[in-house]
C-alpha cells in the first residue's frame, strides 16, 4: 500500500580521488546511507570532471593531492562549468594554505581522512542537506587565517544592513544559498546579493570565511 506522500530525493554524489581504496571505503559509507547514492568514481581530476558534467551530481568529494590535475585545479573546472552541486574537499591535508585556497578556490567544506567513518558519514548527510561542513579542528585555523587579513573585528564595524546581519547568521549556521532563501522567503538572487554585499563589507573573500568570521564575532546579546 503507498501512503502518497513524496519520497524525498536521495543525493548524487560524485568521488574524486586517485586512492582506489579509499574510494572503495567512501563507497561502501554512502551505501550505508538510505538517503545518499553513489552515482560516479574517478581516479584522477579530468575523469572527474567529465563524469561530473555528464552525471550532475548534487555532492562533489574532492581529495586535494592527486597526479595530473590538483585538486584545487580540478575545483576550478568544476566551478568553470557551472555545475549546481556543492564540492566538499575529503583530504589528509591540514595546512592552512591548502585549506584557505581551497576554501577561496569555492569549496563548500573540508574534511580530514582521518576523522571517524562515522564523522564522516554524517558530514556527508549534512551536506547533502546543503549545510556547510568543515572539520572541527579546521576551525580555529581558518580563523587564524583570517585575522591576517583586514576583516572588521566587531559586527557593527562592518555596517551590515538588518537583512544581511540575518544572512550572515545562516551562513553561520552552514545553510547554503538555497536554504537561505528558503528560510527568508527570498529568491536565490537576491540571497547571492546580500552574500556578495556582506562579504564586501566585511573584507572576505568566500561564505565559508564569512560563517566562520560570524561564530566568532557573534552580535551583542548572542551569546
Amino acid at each position: 500500500m503507498t501512503t502518497g506522500l513524496p519520497v524525498a530525493p536521495r543525493t548524487a554524489v560524485l568521488v574524486i580521488d586517485d586512492h582506489p581504496l579509499f574510494r572503495k571505503g567512501v563507497a561502501d559509507l554512502i551505501a550505508m546511507a538510505p538517503e545518499l547514492r553513489l552515482v560516479g568514481e574517478a581516479g584522477d581530476g579530468e575523469t572527474g570532471v567529465r563524469i561530473a558534467s555528464a552525471t550532475r551530481p548534487d555532492l562533489i568529494l574532492l581529495d586535494l593531492n592527486m597526479k595530473g590535475l590538483s585538486g584545487i585545479e580540478t575545483l576550478e573546472r568544476l566551478r568553470e562549468a557551472d555545475l549546481d552541486a556543492r564540492i566538499v574537499m575529503l583530504t589528509v591535508s591540514d595546512s592552512e594554505e591548502d585549506v584557505v585556497a581551497a576554501l577561496r578556490g569555492g569549496a563548500d567544506g573540508y574534511l580530514l581522512k582521518d576523522m571517524e567513518p562515522e564523522e564522516i558519514l554524517e558530514n556527508l548527510r549534512a551536506a547533502g542537506h546543503g549545510r556547510l561542513v568543515i572539520s572541527h579542528r579546521l576551525t580555529e585555523l581558518i580563523a587564524r587565517a583570517l585575522r591576517h587579513d583586514s576583516s572588521p573585528v566587531r559586527p557593527d564595524d562592518a555596517g551590515l544592513t538588518p537583512r544581511e546581519r540575518q544572512v550572515l547568521g545562516l551562513l553561520a549556521e552552514g545553510f547554503s544559498n538555497k536554504l537561505i532563501a528558503r528560510e527568508l522567503e527570498l529568491s536565490l538572487g537576491t540571497v547571492k546579493v546580500h552574500v556578495k554585499h556582506l562579504l564586501k563589507k566585511l573584507k572576505l573573500r568566500t561564505r565559508v570565511e564569512a560563517a566562520v568570521w560570524a561564530v566568532r564575532h557573534p552580535p551583542p546579546g548572542d551569546g
